[in-house]
């Protein structure tokens, strides 16, 4: 859809999280433990699924025609490395948690708006709120969709990409937040934060990254789809939000590779 303002397609993105996220905590309630868990473990399995298919982008032609047959991994590589490094020294895991921690106490305050069971179990209610704003806003955020269709939105070349996200994070919210509950409603926040940054960023910048780049991009964004499977099939807790500046260093390493070769 060309022509459309500039932002349509996030706003589009954002009202289908919210759509779904109501939805999902209409049934939740109404939902045994164990068929909530069943639905988690599915979200999990196709995170693991869509993380693979992103990772696939290492051995994208546009990629390896730029850095090498061998450079690739070792670009991904260092990005988490480097990334993570920096993520850990600026605790960005745990400064999310505590935004989350504090937007959920506020919440615990308002039974009308969260539900009373919801404000009543605590420390409980607590994590629970956490994981499901970090978990659905890492896997709204984390993806080659959020960035093309944004940059895309953002130089007026269609809502396309952005409005079949819409549709795949609306049916993926109404299952988290059948799970997590409020929580997930919240992560709408996160999506028109990071998605309205990237279309000003398309609007000022034009076409910001060149293919190689973005698929260097959307490889290590795969690695951090794994890292949430992860937590979402309770194997280990990893601590993807520390990871996140590899996404920035990613098509740094790639520029730097390619400026060196």
């Amino acid at each position: 859809m060309k022509g459309a303002f500039p932002g349509l397609g996030t706003v589009i993105n954002v009202a289908a999280i919210v759509i779904g996220s109501l939805l999902g905590m209409g049934v939740g309630h109404r939902l045994p433990d164990r068929t909530r868990w069943v639905v988690t473990d599915c979200l999990g399995l196709t995170t693991l699924l869509m993380a693979g298919l992103m990772a696939f982008s290492v051995t994208d032609p546009s990629l390896t025609s730029a850095v090498g047959v061998g450079a690739p991994i070792l670009i991904v590589l260092g990005s988490l490395l480097i990334g993570g490094i920096t993520g850990s020294l600026l605790r960005i895991e745990g400064r999310l948690e505590d935004l989350a921690g504090i937007i959920q106490a506020r919440l615990a305050r308002r039974p009308r708006l969260v539900g009373a069971q919801e404000a009543g179990q605590g420390h409980e209610a607590r994590e629970r709120f956490i994981e499901g704003w970090l978990s659905a806003s890492l896997l709204f955020c984390v993806g080659p969709l959020t960035i093309l269709g944004s940059l895309s939105d953002g130089l007026g070349m269609g809502i396309d990409q952005l409005s079949l996200k819409a549709v795949l994070d609306g049916f993926a919210a109404i299952a988290f937040a059948s799970s997590f509950g409020v929580g997930v409603l919240f992560s709408a926040v996160s999506v028109a934060l990071v998605q309205g940054f990237l279309t000003l960023l398309g609007v000022l910048l034009g076409s910001m990254l060149p293919d190689a780049h973005i698929a260097a991009l959307t490889a290590t964004g795969g690695l951090l789809l794994v890292g949430i499977a992860l937590r979402l099939l309770r194997v280990r807790e990893i601590p993807v939000g520390d990871l996140l500046p590899a996404l920035v260093v990613a098509p740094v390493l790639t520029q730097l590779v390619v400026l060196l070769r």
